[in-house]
């Protein structure tokens, strides 16, 4: 169970992603039903680090702080540096002890340079997943994602991602509610669908017409009520056809798609609160039967319902 999580930093550090490990472990939640977390941001030693942004900081902590971290996060660095040596060795003696690594952003490469992603999935701002790959050629870098789940090691593309992959971990660890509790408390989604591909190239969605927050929220408030493309394109004032583009264009996926995470999404809730049957759990999030509650939940958590409650049940 994640209790201890040790932030590393050293010279060129950037302070944003910094700060998003710090949003995502560092603040004290306990007095809203969050499990505390001993945080700390740890450095090769007490000098002053430079940031990216033109101001130094000073961590409280040594390197020795990482052996008894549950979870060793590294946000985003400079690319193109080597690592100090003693930072690459603490890395290596928390993976080979155990612990879980999360990099943010650019911090995927200092984990590369500690030989923790070769053979594996990773990832990194869309900007650097080429350059990823070419340095480090045994990772299998995965350019489209927002964040890479590969069991010890999890990676992150942009900042927000990073917020997004320690929403990922408090929800593995902790179960939905509180990673929603965590989420709330940033005032940021518990789960975004869709990747990175989807922040590319684009151009701003026109919003001329009214924007569908007020739909999306409506619909999460009726789970249980048979939605189609045509029933929401109605109530949204627009043609099928128009309605379904401008979806995608405003949630990076299709309707169906963004339906069944609410679904699975409320389930899950449900099935952390109470002691009500599958069948009953499906009905009330909409899927009708449980045979279909238990496809997609399976599909989308990667375990059955019943084995996520007997995990999380309050």
């Amino acid at each position: 169970m994640l209790t201890n999580v040790a932030v590393l930093a050293f010279d060129g550090v950037a302070p944003f992603e910094l700060g998003v490990l710090c949003e995502g472990f560092g603040i004290d939640r306990t007095a809203d039903g969050v499990p505390a977390i001993d945080f700390a941001v740890c450095a090769e030693d007490d000098r002053l680090m430079r940031t990216s942004m033109g101001f130094s900081i000073q961590a409280e902590h040594g390197l020795d702080r990482l052996e008894t971290a549950d979870l060793v996060a590294v946000p985003a660095i400079p690319r193109g540096g080597i690592p100090p040596e003693a930072v690459v060795r603490a890395l290596q003696d928390a993976y080979q002890r155990g612990a879980r690594i999360l990099s943010v952003c650019s911090g995927a490469f200092t984990l590369g340079a500690a030989g923790l992603l070769d053979g594996r999935e990773c990832t990194t701002h869309w900007m650097y997943t080429e350059e990823l790959q070419s340095r480090f050629p045994l990772a299998r870098v995965v350019p489209e994602v927002l964040y890479v789940d590969s069991g010890q090691i999890v990676t992150s593309a942009g900042t927000a991602a990073g917020l997004d992959a320690c929403l990922h971990i408090w929800r593995q660890e902790y179960g939905a509610a509180i990673a929603s509790t965590v989420a709330r408390r940033a005032v940021v989604p518990p789960h975004r669908d869709g990747g990175q591909a989807q922040y590319i190239a684009r151009a701003v969605p026109d919003c001329d017409a009214e924007t569908l927050g007020p739909l999306l929220t409506w619909v999460v408030e009726h789970l249980g009520d048979d939605h189609t493309v045509e029933s929401l394109a109605k109530r949204a004032h627009m043609s099928p056809r128009t309605f379904a583009r401008r979806f995608r264009d405003e949630t990076g996926t299709t309707p169906h798609s963004w339906l069944t995470r609410q679904r699975v999404a409320a389930a899950e809730e449900l099935l952390e609160r109470t002691e009500q049957p599958v069948e009953w759990i499906a009905g009330q999030v909409g899927f009708g039967n449980a045979a279909a509650l238990r496809h997609h939940f399976t599909r989308v958590r990667g375990v059955s319902p019943q084995a996520y409650r007997r995990q999380f049940a309050c």
